[in-house]
């Protein structure tokens, strides 16, 4: 799952590094992605809602097994 994970981010990266940020996948367990937000969107007011409307919505669309995206 891991893997999906990852090529599943790799698709939304390029929105997030357009505005100057970036995203690493750290882990996956249970269902739960882990994730750091880099540059820009580590410190942005507006990434929580990033997080989970886009790159959460993301990745259970296309991976239904995932159930949350956390940053930490």
């Amino acid at each position: 799952m891991k893997e999906k994970v990852r090529a599943a981010i790799e698709k939304v990266r390029p929105f997030l590094q357009r505005d100057g940020g970036d995203i690493e996948l750290i882990d996956v367990q249970d269902g739960i992605v882990k994730v750091r937000l880099q540059g820009a969107c580590g410190s942005c007011p507006m990434s929580k809602m990033t997080l989970k409307m886009g790159v959460e919505k993301q990745l259970k669309e296309e991976i239904p097994e995932v159930k949350e995206v956390i940053a930490i």
